[in-house]
Formats: C-alpha cells, structure tokens, sequence
C-alpha cells in the first residue's frame, strides 16, 4: 500500500498523532507526514504512505494557502489564541477598510520573519517550544519567506470596537509563521495582535475538497476501498521540471545511473524528475556537484520491474 493520502486534520491534534492514529488504522508502520501544523489548526495534511514517503520534502516544499483571523487589541506568549496576555491596547479610533488592504499588500512578495519562541524551530538542538515552557528567551534566527498574495475575506468597509477581528486568505511559501503574519499585520496598524483561527485550505496540489477526514477513513478501510483515497507519487512532483526516457534507459536509473542534463534543463540548479515516457517517476536527480553538465540520482523511487 503505497501513495498520498490528504488528510483534513482536526484540531486538537499534532501531525505526530496524525500519523500515531492511521497508523493503528492503516496497521502499517511506514507512514509520514509533511510538516507540522500546529494542534490548534485543522485542514489539509497530506500523509505520505509507504514509497511515497521518499517524496515527503517535495510535498513541504511546495506552497501552501490558509484561512485565518486576526485579531486586533491583544497579543499572547504563542501568538495565537492558545497563549496568555502579553500586551494589550484598546482600539481607539475605526479602521477603515483601505487602511487593511494597504496593510496587506505592503506584506506580499519576500518578508523576513523571527520564528515564536512557541514553535518547532530547532535552536542549539533544542526546540523554541521547550525553551518556551521552561520561562527561557533564546535568541531566534531570522528567515526570509515569500507570500505570494494575501486577500481580506471581510466586507466591511469600516472596522471599529474594542477589539476587531478580520479574516483573510494567504497563500505563501514553506516555512511561513502565519501566527506571526498576524502579528505583523497588527504591527502595522500600530495594536497588539494574534492569530486568533486558522485552516490550512491547501497545501501542494491538495486542497479541502480533496481530503478524508478519520472517520471516513475508517469507513473505507472496513469496506476494504481505501485504496480510492490514495493519490499517485507524481502528484507530489507536479511542480518540479521533468526528463522522460525510454524503457532501455529506464534500467540503468534504477540502479543509479548518472545522466547528462539536457539542454532544456541546464539552467536547473534543483531537483529534476525522471520518468518514463508514460509519465511514471522513476527517481529524482540533482546537477552533480563535481561533473558539469551531468546530473546524479538523489533519490530513486522505483527499483522493481516497470509496468
């Protein structure tokens, strides 16, 4: 049993029990997920079973879009709404509608972002979150991150009240703080602020509409069709460039055979698929670090006989 499977993931739970809970469902061992989404969100985790746990990284490394809320008038230790009062500021005038969206666009393309100390980040091997709980400040490395478009999800044309809460959709790169976005929203409207829901509505090419929930998944393994829930390998792979070749030379990539890059790829610094001349991938190269113009095998995906 092998392939993707897009999980909608309820709050209340780590991805670590994500993968804990299929695999009791699922009774196998070889299950992965794709990055950490904190308990506290709920939406699109896609879980790699099997062979495909070898294309996990892609699928991380692709984009991902949200949905969350942002709340203006408070901040917390974790930057969400899980956290305690950390600093607090009445809203004293209205916010108009313009004001936001200028806010937002000021936000889109490369930021740099400082990691919350409630987080997964690994600091002299150790995670922020442990030095979190322990009442330690440690100091944070900085990250460049890219959102790609951030849109408000709210009608109104004026925002007023005490505290005033807004939503919106992003859509960004790996290793974004959506926690932090809203804080730096609320920075720049000059209040205190936190992430006060969010929901992953796509992650990859998976979206909401393409995911099982727990019970669902139960349900088809007892009808024995949960094979129908599972997505192919290559639908992780769907934004890397592509090398098809013949059956011949397929043979020599299963045993780690390195190619010349082709012409059309020569400017490609990442990773490269290869596949068969059906579409099937068969392994992912990498420009070899000491051969110009030749490519090495980082990872081979199929080694069995091909279809």
């Amino acid at each position: 049993m092998e392939g993707i499977l897009p999980l909608f993931k309820p709050k209340g739970l780590t991805s670590h029990d994500c993968v804990f809970k299929l695999r009791k469902i699922l009774r196998m061992k070889r299950i992965g997920h794709t990055g950490t989404l904190d308990p506290e969100v709920d939406g699109v985790l896609p879980i790699c079973l099997g062979r495909a746990t070898k294309v996990a990284e892609y699928i991380t490394n692709a984009g991902k879009s949200y949905e969350g809320e942002v709340t203006l008038g408070f901040s917390t230790t974790t930057e969400d709404a899980t956290g305690e009062v950390v600093d607090s500021k009445k809203i004293e005038a209205p916010i108009t509608r313009q004001e936001i969206i200028e806010i937002l666009q000021s936000l889109t393309g490369e930021i740099t972002q400082t990691p919350p100390m409630y987080s997964a980040v690994k600091v002299n091997g150790k995670r922020l979150y442990e030095y979190a709980r322990q009442g330690i400040e440690v100091e944070r490395p900085s990250r460049q991150v890219t959102i790609y478009s951030i849109e408000l999800l709210d009608d109104r044309d004026i925002f007023e009240g005490d505290t005033i809460q807004f939503r919106f959709r992003v859509s960004c790169s790996k290793g974004t703080y959506i926690r932090t976005l809203a804080v730096m929203i609320g920075e720049r409207l000059g209040y205190p602020s936190h992430m006060s829901s969010l929901s992953r509505i796509q992650s990859a090419s998976f979206s909401l509409e393409d995911c099982y929930t727990f019970s669902q998944i139960e349900e088809m393994v007892e009808e024995g069709r949960f094979s129908q829930a599972l997505r192919p390998i290559e639908e992780a792979l769907f934004y890397l460039p592509k090398l098809a070749i013949n059956d011949k030379l397929a043979e020599k990539v299963k045993n780690g055979a390195v190619l010349p890059i082709p012409s059309y790829l020569q400017d490609q610094s990442g990773p490269i698929v290869v596949e068969t001349e059906q579409g099937l991938a068969l392994a992912i190269y990498q420009p070899h670090p000491t051969k110009a113009g030749l490519m090495k095998p980082d990872k081979v995906l199929r080694n069995d006989a091909i279809d």
